[in-house]
C-alpha cells in the first residue's frame, strides 16, 4: 500500500472516531489507538509533504448536531500540541517559568460577563462555532452569576460532573440505564434543552484561561490572570509554576494526585507563564505555540487473555468482556476489561490464548491496547448466552452490536420486571432481581398484570415456601403490591421500560398530552416530535411501542389492575402552567419536597433549585425568614407563597 492510500485510510478512521465521540458520545476506538493513528497521519504527511482535505491534523473539531442556538466565537479556540515525553516538554519550555495543571475531561465553555452579570456561555464547538447554552450554565454548582468587576470579561474553562456525583446520579437508575463515564454525561448535561435537567446533574466549572478583560494589561503573568479569576469567585484548575528543573517531579505530584482526585483528567497543560512571551509566539493554523498538552504515558502490560464472556441485558443487547490473567496496572490488580461492541472487538482480531496488551485509559479505565498475537479465531455466539435462542448483529450509527432476538429471553423479563418494580417507576418493595427470576421460574409472572395477582391463595402458597420468604415478607409485599394500584401516569410510562424514555422524558410526555394515556397510545410519530427536547429516534420508538399489538394487548391487562392519577387541569392550567418554582424550608401539608414538585409539574409548572428573575413563586412557609432565598427572591421582587398560599392556587 502506498503512502497516500494509508493516508486517506487513516483519515477516514480518524473522521469516523472523532464524529462518533463527539456528535454521538460513543467510543469505536480507544484514546491510545486514536493517538497511535493519528501520530502514524503526522509522520506521513511530514514524509509526503500533502496534506489530505478534512485531515484531523487541519481540522479542530465538529460541529455538535444540536437543536440549540449557534455562534460563532469572537476568539478562535485552538487544539493543543501534544506529547508523552516529558524530555520534549522539558526542552519545550526552555529557559522559561510555566503554569504546568490538569488538563481536565469535560466540555470546553466559554462564559462572557458584562458589568458584573453572566451573559453568554458558548460551548467549544469546532472552534470557530459553538453552541449557547447560558440557561444551562447557569445552572453550574460552582459557577458566579454575579462578579465584582463590571468591566467586560470573557474565560474559558472546562464543564466536568465528579466522580463521587456520577456515582450518586448513577445509583438511582437501573444497571441498563446508567451513564459509562462523567464526560459523556457532562457533555449531554451542558447540552439540555431543559436546564432543570442540568441542574439535577451538578456540572460544575473550572476556569483555566483569561481571554479578555480590560484589566487584562494589568497582569504580566498567566498565573496572575488565574488568581484574579479566583478573586473574582471562579474556581480554577490546579496549577503549579515549573520550571525545566522541577517539571518532572511536578509531573509526579499530579500523577500521584490522580487516585485520589474527583474530576477525571487525561493529561496535563503546560502555558508560558509570562505573557509577553507568549504572545511573541504566535499561533500556527491549528496549535497556539505558548501551549502544550503533556498526555499521561499509559502503563502497557502484556497478559494473556482467557476467556471472553457476554453480558446480556434488559433491552436485548449482548456486551463482549474480555477476561485475562490479572496484571498490576497503576497500583491495582485488574482481570477484566470492557471490549464495548463487536466492532471494537473485529479490529482487535481477538482468540482465546492470544497475548494481549492492557492499560488503564486515563489511568483509570482498564482497556485493552492491543493484540500482540492477532489470532482472530474468538467466535461470536450465535445464541443468547441466558436464552440460548438466536442472536443477530445490527448495525447501530455505523457500530456493529450484538443483540438477543428472543423476547421472550429471561435476562429481558428479569431486567424488565426489575425495572418496572424500581422506585422511579411501579415502587413496589420486596421484589429484588433474584425474587423476581424465582417467580418467573415457578410460572407465576408472565407479563407485568400478573405482578398484581400475587395476592391469589393459590401463588401465595408457593411465594412463601421462597427462600428468604416468610408470612411477613409476604404480607409487606402484597401492602407495597396494593400502594402501587394507583399511579401517576409519567411513572407508569416510565415503568415500560420504552426504549430511550426515561422519568423525565416520560414526564414531558404526560404534560405534553394532558396526562391522557390514549392519546399518547394513538399519537403519531410527528406528534410525539413536536415535543420540546424529542427526536425523531425518541418519537419512533414511543410509536412503535404501542403500535405493537402484544404491548397494546399487555397494557390492557396492565390497565385491569392499576389506577391513573387524575390530574385536575381545568381549574387550576392558568394559575400554575408555565409558571416557575423554587420550593425551600419545612413543608407540613405534602409529605417532602419530591411531592410537591410532582404535583407542581403535573399542573404544567417546573421547580428549580435557585431563586432568578425567572422564577414565578418561592415556596416557603417561613415567609419572613432572613434565608438567602428569601432574600434573593425579595432583591427580585419574586412573590413568597407559603403551602397554603399554593394550595389556594390550584384550588
Amino acid at each position: 500500500m502506498d503512502k497516500i492510500t494509508r493516508m486517506r485510510g487513516l483519515v477516514h478512521q480518524l473522521d469516523q472516531a472523532a464524529r462518533s465521540y463527539y456528535q454521538e458520545n460513543q467510543e469505536i476506538m480507544s484514546n491510545l489507538e486514536y493517538d497511535r493513528l493519528y501520530d502514524e497521519l503526522v509522520e506521513l504527511e511530514n514524509e509526503t509533504g500533502t496534506i489530505l482535505a478534512g485531515s484531523p491534523t487541519q481540522k479542530v473539531g465538529y460541529e455538535l448536531l444540536t437543536q440549540l442556538p449557534k455562534e460563532a466565537h469572537e476568539f478562535s479556540m485552538l487544539s493543543l500540541d501534544k506529547t508523552k515525553d516529558e524530555q520534549v516538554l522539558m526542552d519545550w519550555l526552555g529557559d522559561q517559568e510555566g503554569v504546568l495543571s490538569f488538563k481536565l475531561d469535560g466540555l470546553t465553555i466559554v462564559l462572557t460577563y458584562q458589568d458584573g452579570q453572566l451573559i453568554k456561555a458558548v460551548t467549544r464547538g469546532n472552534g470557530t462555532i459553538g453552541e449557547v447554552i447560558t440557561n444551562n450554565a447557569k445552572q453550574f454548582k460552582n459557577l458566579p452569576l454575579t462578579i465584582p468587576y463590571k468591566g467586560r470579561v470573557l474565560l474559558r474553562g472546562e464543564a466536568v460532573i465528579r466522580y463521587s456525583d456520577f456515582e450518586a446520579i448513577n445509583q438511582t437508575l437501573d444497571v441498563e440505564n446508567q451513564y459509562k463515564n462523567p464526560r459523556n454525561l457532562c457533555s449531554g448535561s451542558v447540552r439540555q434543552l431543559n436546564s432543570e435537567i442540568t441542574a439535577r446533574r451538578h456540572v460544575r466549572f473550572y476556569g483555566f484561561t483569561l481571554i479578555h478583560s480590560d484589566h487584562q494589561d494589568m497582569f504580566t503573568k498567566k498565573s496572575e490572570e488565574l488568581l484574579w479569576l479566583q478573586s473574582q469567585g471562579f474556581e480554577c484548575v490546579d496549577y503549579h509554576l515549573v520550571t525545566k528543573e522541577n517539571i518532572e517531579a511536578t509531573i509526579e505530584t499530579f500523577a500521584e494526585k490522580l487516585d485520589s482526585n474527583d474530576v477525571a483528567s487525561d493529561g496535563l497543560v503546560l502555558t508560558m507563564n509570562d505573557k509577553a512571551y507568549s504572545q511573541s509566539l504566535g499561533v500556527t493554523s491549528k496549535f497556539p505555540k505558548d501551549t502544550m498538552a503533556y498526555k499521561w504515558q499509559d502503563e502497557i502490560k502484556d497478559t494473556i487473555l482467557e476467556d471472553v464472556f457476554w453480558s446480556a441485558s434488559r433491552t436485548g443487547l449482548i456486551n463482549p468482556v474480555a477476561v485475562f490473567k490479572p496484571v498490576d496496572l497503576e497500583g491495582t490488580q485488574v482481570s477484566r476489561a470492557s471490549l464495548h461492541n463487536i466492532s471494537i472487538l473485529e479490529k482487535l482480531e481477538l482468540g482465546i490464548g492470544d497475548t494481549i496488551q492492557v492499560y488503564k485509559a486515563n489511568m483509570i479505565i482498564p482497556q485493552i491496547a492491543d493484540n500482540l498475537t492477532r489470532s482472530n479465531h474468538l467466535e461470536i455466539p450465535k445464541e443468547c448466552p441466558v436464552c440460548f435462542e438466536e442472536t443477530a448483529i445490527k448495525d447501530v450509527n455505523d457500530i456493529k452490536v450484538l443483540y438477543c432476538m428472543n423476547p421472550e429471553c429471561p435476562a429481558k423479563k428479569v431486567k424488565a420486571y426489575s425495572h418496572f418494580v424500581s422506585r422511579n417507576a411501579m415502587n413496589i418493595d420486596g421484589l429484588s432481581e433474584a425474587t423476581l427470576e424465582k417467580l418467573i421460574q415457578l410460572g407465576l409472572i408472565h407479563e407485568y398484570s400478573d405482578l398484581f395477582k400475587l395476592e391469589e391463595d393459590e401463588k401465595k402458597v408457593k411465594i412463601i415456601q421462597l427462600d428468604g420468604f416468610g408470612e411477613k415478607s409476604y404480607q409487606n409485599l402484597v401492602e407495597s403490591i396494593h400502594k402501587a394500584r394507583k399511579v401517576k401516569l409519567a411513572n407508569f410510562i416510565y415503568a415500560l421500560g420504552i426504549l430511550h424514555v426515561g422519568l423525565s422524558n416520560a414526564k414531558l410526555l404526560a404534560a405534553a398530552f394532558d396526562h391522557d394515556l390514549n392519546h399518547i397510545m394513538t399519537a403519531s410519530v410527528e406528534e410525539f416530535e413536536a415535543i420540546e427536547g424529542f427526536g425523531h429516534v425518541i418519537a419512533k420508538s414511543l410509536y412503535d411501542y404501542f403500535q405493537e399489538d402484544k404491548h397494546r394487548q399487555a397494557l390492557d391487562h396492565l390497565l385491569n389492575e392499576v389506577e391513573l392519577e387524575k390530574v385536575e387541569k381545568a381549574a387550576t392550567k392558568d394559575a400554575i402552567s408555565g409558571k416557575t418554582f423554587v420550593i425551600t424550608g419545612s413543608l407540613e401539608h405534602y409529605e417532602n419536597r419530591e411531592a410537591l414538585k410532582l404535583e407542581i409539574e403535573g399542573f404544567g409548572g417546573k421547580v428549580t433549585g435557585s431563586v432568578s428573575k425567572n422564577t414565578d413563586y418561592l415556596i416557603n412557609n417561613d415567609t419572613t425568614s432572613g434565608s438567602s432565598k428569601n432574600k434573593k427572591a425579595k432583591s427580585l421582587d419574586v412573590p413568597i407563597i407559603s403551602e397554603e398560599e399554593f394550595r389556594a392556587l390550584i384550588e
